[in-house]
């Protein structure tokens, strides 16, 4: 089991908030931009 704090990390391109891997982003992290379903829709 990993630490929350050992996991991958990236800035929201909208909110500019810091969001960290989830296990559903698993296949396609490299393309995730968005902290949320919210993030993505007012972009």
């Amino acid at each position: 089991m990993r630490k929350k704090s050992d996991l991958p990390a990236k800035i929201c391109a909208t909110c500019g908030r810091p969001f960290t891997w989830r296990r559903k982003w698993a296949k396609d992290w490299e393309t995730v931009r968005y902290c949320s379903k919210r993030c993505s829709a007012g972009r």
